[in-house]
């Protein structure tokens, strides 16, 4: 049987004890095994965004993402910080800015500290002619309205595990950015998701796993893994009404248009 060539475009593979089925040499390997031939490990802080980039460095077909996730935001200062921030971002397997954004469900950090991050990130993004990957939760219209007084740039980035509805992901690609899925979208609660994937365009998406998070069916309660994105594939192809290989194909082209340059 010919694999479907995937690529996972989240997957944190270096978060310590958060990924108990097997370190990511193993999981890389088992998701080769599976067809999955593309992989971007984003980080969270600075400390986890540099063994990013070590695993990337090993590994010819992964890129690292660099960046300060919302949570982490009120200890990130980008006079302190910001400098070895930017110099990591330079190593030549980084590929994106991220994972970065905003998180007003939680609020782990003050929202003021989470703009200021994000609009520190999509400076350094745009200096260094890099996507950022975007995480965004409950904090929709405080997205749009950063974004939107953002330069117009080629490719400007992705938004990671897309919950909005198909209004909104119009809205973004309008501003030139792609969407991606998670195992969310197998959720048997997740119509919505679905609902918004059927309403948008297959050539703005991308795929993820957000490894060790949001196992797909039938493998929830299991430690996500980036092989497991075959079956956030098969799920979007279901809903999209097409096949599997046309879903990996445009997927997969998007993720080396976003992140191979």
């Amino acid at each position: 049987m010919t694999l479907p060539v995937l690529a996972d475009s989240h997957c944190h593979l270096q978060l310590p004890g958060k990924n108990p089925a097997g370190n990511a040499d193993v999981l890389l390997e088992r998701a080769r095994v599976a067809g999955v031939t593309r992989f971007l490990v984003p980080g969270t802080t600075l400390e986890d965004s540099r063994e990013a980039v070590a695993i990337a460095a090993r590994h010819p077909d992964v890129v690292a993402a660099v960046g300060v996730h919302p949570h982490e935001a009120k200890s990130f200062d980008p006079g302190r910080d910001g400098p070895a921030l930017e110099a990591l971002a330079a190593s030549p397997k980084v590929a994106a800015i991220g994972e970065v954004g905003l998180d007003f469900h939680y609020d782990l950090s003050p929202r003021e500290k989470q703009i200021a991050v994000l609009e520190w990130m999509l400076g350094l993004a745009r200096r260094l002619g890099k996507p950022v990957i975007l995480h965004n939760r409950e904090s929709g219209k405080e997205m749009l309205d950063i974004l939107s007084r953002e330069p117009r740039r080629q490719g400007p980035g992705v938004f990671h595990s897309f919950t909005e509805d198909a209004a909104y992901g119009l809205r973004a690609i309008d501003l030139g950015y792609r969407i991606s899925f998670s195992g969310m979208i197998t959720f048997r609660a997740a119509d919505n998701i679905r609902s918004a994937a059927a309403g948008l365009p297959l050539e703005s998406m991308l795929l993820e796993t957000d490894t060790p998070f949001l196992a797909p069916v039938p493998h929830r309660g299991k430690p996500g893994e980036p092989a497991f994105v075959v079956e956030t594939a098969k799920a979007l192809a279901s809903v999209k009404n097409t096949s599997l290989a046309s879903v990996a194909e445009a997927t997969t082209a998007n993720f080396v248009s976003l992140f191979c340059r």
